[in-house]
């Protein structure tokens, strides 16, 4: 019976410390859903609920003349215009899109999440800001690092 008493005590105490719910797992996938499919099929309402006004995207890149690495940077207002214009065509994806979310770390406001969709590879935090949970910074690369030139 101690025990027991004890175990609970530590459970709700873990649950209190962190704070994350069923809900919150739900709504950051979304977020990480939103912020892919809109590119799928043009969608820059989508992908505007998904990022944080203040979101940046980074990458590596080699620049072809002087062989240098160096970090390239997108903003909210660049993917937002992407999501209208990227597939159009219908030619940037494959039938059935990859779409992996998986769950690195989880807390009451914020979350680390890896998303592996077909060529590429996106490390995204996610923060909660008045109740909604939005992407604000993302990492990513093609699965093949050579193609970043």
């Amino acid at each position: 019976m101690k025990y027991n008493i004890i175990f609970f005590s530590l459970l709700i105490m873990g649950v209190k410390c962190f704070g994350q719910t069923k809900q919150d797992s739900l709504e950051i996938k979304q977020a990480v859903l939103n912020y892919i499919e809109s590119q799928h099929k043009p969608n820059p309402k989508q992908m505007e609920q998904a990022l944080h006004p203040r979101m940046v995207k980074r990458t590596f890149w080699k620049d072809k003349a002087t062989g240098k690495d160096y970090v390239r940077e997108t903003s909210t207002e660049s993917m937002v215009i992407l999501a209208e214009s990227y597939n159009l065509k219908n030619d940037k994806f494959p039938a059935v899109p990859k779409k992996e979310v998986k769950f690195l770390d989880v807390s009451d406001k914020t979350a680390s999440v890896k998303l592996i969709a077909d060529e590429w590879i996106d490390y995204v935090h996610i923060v909660k800001l008045n109740g909604s949970w939005k992407i604000i910074n993302v990492l990513w690369q093609y699965n093949d690092s050579k193609r970043h030139q």
